[in-house]
């Protein structure tokens, strides 16, 4: 994706023209005048971001160029080949993916962000409690994680961004496998799929 840079706009006046704030001597000066107009021309844009800088932090609002350096500062995984909806979607959204990472919802949210489907987690763990000390222990003793996201075109899925949004989203602790599968090939949905 090739970067956009600001410049000029054409036509933006400045709300604070120099040529109104020189001294009186230069108030006639047609040189002087033309010489700052050009510096309001290339002020202009400055003030008007300025101006609207709230609106620039604001996902919904923020032009595309400023959402592609947001996604940086809240670390949403994003690869930047997305539309500019879902990398707003994904800035406005990170704080509470943030939360719940290395979760087995934040998992689920994440794959689901990237590719818009959710996917099935099988895993290991498990939780219970016991009013006796020694009681067993949840889950298979052998820790693993299991991500297989189903579409209707597995080809079409980039399977090394899969691996690397689940490495990031999984905790840390846990060796997993990822895999990208057909939608027709899906087993009935039982406990261990989300």
């Amino acid at each position: 994706m090739e970067p956009a840079y600001r410049g000029t706009v054409d036509g933006l006046g400045t709300p604070h023209p120099l040529g109104g704030q020189l001294p009186g001597i230069y108030a006639e000066d047609d040189f002087a005048l033309r010489f700052v107009e050009g510096l309001d021309v290339v002020l202009a844009p400055i003030f008007n971001v300025l101006d609207c800088l709230e609106a620039y932090f604001m996902p919904a609002l923020a032009p595309d160029d400023f959402i592609d350096w947001l996604t940086t500062w809240v670390g949403a995984e994003l690869d930047g080949t997305e539309p500019v909806e879902l990398r707003r979607h994904a800035v406005a959204t990170a704080v509470s993916l943030h939360r719940v990472r290395g979760t087995r919802q934040g998992l689920s949210d994440a794959v689901r962000l990237a590719f818009g489907v959710r996917p099935e987690i099988a895993e290991s763990g498990g939780a219970t409690w016991s009013a006796r000390p020694l009681g067993a222990f949840p889950g298979d003793p052998r820790p693993y994680l299991r991500v297989t996201l189903r579409v209707p075109d597995p080809a079409a899925v980039d399977a090394h961004r899969l691996h690397a949004i689940v490495s990031a989203a999984r905790p840390a602790h846990l060796p997993f496998t990822a895999e990208v599968a057909s939608a027709a090939d899906a087993p009935p949905k039982g406990p261990d799929h989300v």
